[in-house]
């Protein structure tokens, strides 16, 4: 059994509820492992928890999870052919990542956009200037509701951003705009958070598996 598969095995045997959505959660690490393999990006967007949990999923991407991620040999050639014994310190201490944004953060472009523009636009305004063509968006809603969101999921199929969704059971209207959605099995807000937490970290895993297992 691959590392991949036992990652799976070991998640659905504590979350056998989940097992429907296995299928799914395949097709989003896929989507996401093809645009890290193209040098794109993935932005992501979400409201209060879900901001939180924006941060959260970001965190885990940009840096280390579980496996190392040493440098590439190649990079680490350049740092010390630089640097000499400084260049090995920094290559010694930095990691491979997968390119993200969290479009949560950027509090003085969100004050000053909700200050000068309609707020409920800035997520689509990132996507606008950040988003390219090959990126993906991780948007965030347990209602599959969020206005703000909802725009910035409506702008990135525009821009040709592959839209993963995050939501509650049903997927309200954010379903329509994606690519990849996740459902948890409850409309219960907190329920919602909990499994999204759980999927999410076995995304990261599964990901960081694919792209960084030696």
């Amino acid at each position: 059994m691959s590392d991949l598969q036992q990652i799976y095995e070991t998640f659905f045997a504590a979350h056998s509820e989940l097992v429907p959505m296995r299928r799914t959660i395949e097709n989003a690490v896929q989507t996401l492992r093809e645009t890290a393999l193209a040098g794109n990006k993935i932005l992501l967007c979400g409201n209060g928890g879900s901001n939180a949990d924006c941060e959260h999923i970001a965190g885990e991407l940009l840096k280390s999870f579980v496996l190392p991620r040493k440098v590439e040999p190649s990079f680490r050639a350049l740092l010390e052919n630089a640097y000499g014994s400084e260049g090995k310190d920094i290559a010694d201490n930095l990691q491979r990542g997968v390119k993200c944004i969290p479009l949560t953060s950027f509090s003085a472009f969100h004050t000053a956009f909700g200050n000068d523009c309609d707020s409920k636009y800035s997520f689509a305004q990132l996507v606008n200037v950040l988003g390219d063509k090959g990126d993906a968006l991780i948007a965030v809603s347990t209602s599959g509701n969020s206005k703000n969101v909802l725009l910035a999921a409506e702008v990135a199929r525009v821009v040709g951003l592959k839209v993963i969704g995050f939501t509650g059971k049903g997927g309200g209207r954010l379903a329509e705009y994606c690519d990849v959605l996740l459902e948890a099995p409850s409309n219960e807000t907190y329920r919602v958070q909990e499994y999204h937490e759980c999927l999410y970290h076995l995304i990261c895993l599964a990901l960081e598996s694919e792209l960084y297992y030696e």
